[in-house]
């Protein structure tokens, strides 16, 4: 058995396998390819963590969160384009993306105005802003969803394989 953390900081890695009621040898033995040596170094921050051990952490603490947080923190290029995403509760996330949908169908009409010629012009620049900070954040409501949906699939709440019937 492995000894128990003191260590007060603890990153999300490290909480999340503890969360899942893991050691590291245990964490290990599940992803095969990343050994408890490894895990350490990502957990005591000493080794970044690659892409793949991310997604085999992700699958072994049921933590599909460990993906997004990786890609907006920790990847160069997710830094600068993968907002980070929230776990929110179902109703949280439905009564933001009613509110965000409702905020730019009040817009629809003045985008068209402003994109219909294919430039915008000085006058526009404020509403267009305006108007794409609003897409912006349904396009974050969405991947909160998504996450959410992957949240409940790890943790055997949702069926995978049903829901993935009734998309086709």
């Amino acid at each position: 058995m492995g000894k128990k953390s003191t260590k007060e900081n603890k990153n999300i890695y490290q909480t999340s396998r503890e969360e899942a009621g893991l050691t590291r040898e245990k964490a290990s033995e599940l992803m095969e390819f990343v050994s408890a040596d490894r895990i350490e170094k990502i957990e005591s921050e000493k080794s970044a963590p690659h892409p793949e051990e991310i997604l085999a952490m992700a699958d072994a603490y049921k933590k599909p969160v460990l993906c997004n947080y990786y890609c907006s923190k920790g990847c160069p290029i997710g830094k600068e384009y993968v907002p980070e995403i929230q776990v929110k509760d179902l109703a949280q996330i439905t009564l933001e993306m009613l509110a965000s949908l409702n905020s730019v169908d009040k817009e629809k009409n003045r985008l068209i105005e402003i994109t219909s010629d294919g430039i915008i012009t000085e006058d526009e620049y404020e509403d267009f802003a305006m108007i794409q900070d609003k897409l912006e954040k349904i396009s974050v409501t969405a991947d909160a969803l998504q996450l959410w949906v992957r949240e409940k699939i790890a943790e055997g709440n949702i069926d995978q394989k049903k829901l993935d019937s009734y998309k086709k």
